[in-house]
């Protein structure tokens, strides 16, 4: 199965398998900077495998989850 990541990433990296995206700074994503880079790495995420793993990311993703099944 072949996924197109065009939109996500950045154009520089729309060639890139997944594993190598994961490896990428954050500034590969679509709308990021080297900027971004920058003070993202003070809060050590280098990586975008690293963004994806912060715990206050995915506390976050858990929350605006349970936000959409609320009533």
């Amino acid at each position: 199965m072949s996924l197109n990541l065009n939109k996500l990433v950045d154009k520089a990296y729309e060639d890139k398998t997944i594993k190598e995206l994961l490896d990428a700074p954050p500034s590969a994503l679509e709308g990021l900077t080297p900027k971004h880079d920058e003070l993202l790495a003070e809060l050590k995420i280098k990586t975008i495998r690293d963004l994806a793993k912060w715990k206050f990311a995915a506390k976050a993703q858990a929350l605006a989850t349970l936000a959409d099944s609320e009533s």
